[in-house]
């Protein structure tokens, strides 16, 4: 029975989604406001793609969607004159600022498409359409009831995060996950490009950081704490910064922004195996519980293999405070982010209240405790 119970409300979910999904013409996320018509924009080779050439890369971009459905599409100039049985898709580029920001609009009549918007506005015009583009012909063509469609982004902020720091991943991937972002008009891309586990971004005037940083001799197996040690294989890899600098380009040019990652002070395992002077006790060994799971060396600062959060953090001293503003320094060069993500949370303070440096700090600077010297040191880096 409760199966059955179960099934049946999967399927009045999936009828209702269904339901949803028709209404708003197949479009995610929903738009403001679907007003439906009666007749259809049939779709065959007979149709044109008015664009300005401000324009021509959405514009393009349909064309190859449409060549992929089957369907040979012309790009014309938008002042092309149109007879009334030519079938157009039309770019309108906002110039007027009529719309809200990143708004459109999307009207189907007849023999026209007309896709209004200004710049985010139109590139979000051309994914609603692709999304509202029908998957297979019917009798041969392809048809889209008429409608008129108004959308503006309820949310100014509209991002996606990637770990790159415990699992890499190819520039191929990075691409796919933006165009996936595009698709569903996210406009900010949170690349988390350190951690513990790897160091994922090149930093030329500290090359240790991917030279070791940037590589762990193992992999825990299965949820922490493990099912089954490690995987015993050397993981590595990491961004140069040309790579990162075709990411942003990439991202731009689906108007989505990249807003890069680098922790601290804690989840710095990483950068203390590359730099062991950044930490509280640099002759310390990197503590490896007799249970956990490893692979490879035991001794000295090592990347970590497993997952969690870890007590040996960066110290607040001057070195550190250079090394990260040199850090930031070549990483603000590559993205034009107005932000810059630095982690500043999961900061274990054991290191900390063990250091007679670090003691004798909260004392000069008048700190309560180490949660003053973690609140010291975030407003240092954000100088």
């Amino acid at each position: 029975m409760k199966k059955l119970f179960l099934t049946a409300v999967a399927a009045f979910y999936f009828s209702s989604l269904s339901a949803q999904t028709d209404a708003n013409m197949g479009i995610i996320p929903a738009p403001v406001s679907v007003v439906k018509a009666s007749g259809y924009f049939i779709l065959n080779d007979n149709v044109v793609i008015c664009a300005l050439p401000s324009d021509r890369e959405v514009a393009q971009a349909l064309k190859t969607f449409l060549s992929s459905k089957g369907i040979t599409a012309k790009i014309v100039s938008a002042k092309m004159p149109l007879t009334a049985k030519q079938k157009a898709i039309i770019l309108n580029n906002d110039f007027e600022n009529k719309l809200p920001n990143e708004g459109y609009q999307i009207a189907v009549n007849g023999n026209r498409v007309m896709l209004k918007g200004k710049n985010a506005g139109l590139f979000y015009a051309m994914q609603s359409f692709l999304q509202m583009f029908p998957n297979e012909r019917v009798k041969g063509v392809y048809s889209i009831q008429n409608v008129e469609i108004n959308d503006y982004p309820r949310f100014t902020y509209r991002g996606l995060h990637l770990d790159v720091g415990r699992h890499f991943f190819p520039l191929s991937f990075i691409k796919k996950y933006i165009d996936v972002m595009a698709t569903y008009k996210l406009n900010n891309f949170h690349w988390h490009l350190t951690e513990d586990q790897g160091w994922r971004i090149e930093i030329k005037k500290y090359p240790r950081l991917t030279e070791v940083g940037a590589s762990r001799n193992g992999t825990i197996i299965g949820v922490y704490p493990g099912s089954g040690g490690t995987d015993n294989e050397v993981y590595k890899g990491y961004y140069t910064q040309e790579e990162a600098k075709e990411i942003v380009a990439y991202a731009a040019s689906k108007y989505i922004n990249v807003i890069p990652e680098i922790e601290l002070p804690g989840h710095g395992s990483a950068a203390i195996a590359a730099y062991p002077e950044l930490s509280a006790f640099p002759e310390r060994d990197t503590y490896i519980g007799a249970d956990w799971p490893w692979s490879g060396p035991r001794t000295g600062k090592q990347v970590q293999q497993t997952w969690g959060v870890f007590d040996d953090i960066f110290v607040p001293s001057e070195n550190t405070f250079k090394f990260l503003e040199n850090v930031l320094d070549e990483v603000i060069a590559i993205f034009p982010s107005k932000y810059i993500h630095i982690g500043g949370d999961e900061a274990p303070k054991k290191y900390w209240k063990e250091s007679e440096f670090c003691q004798q700090l909260i004392k000069e600077k008048g700190l309560k405790d180490e949660h003053g010297l973690q609140s010291y040191f975030i407003q240092r880096i954000e100088k």
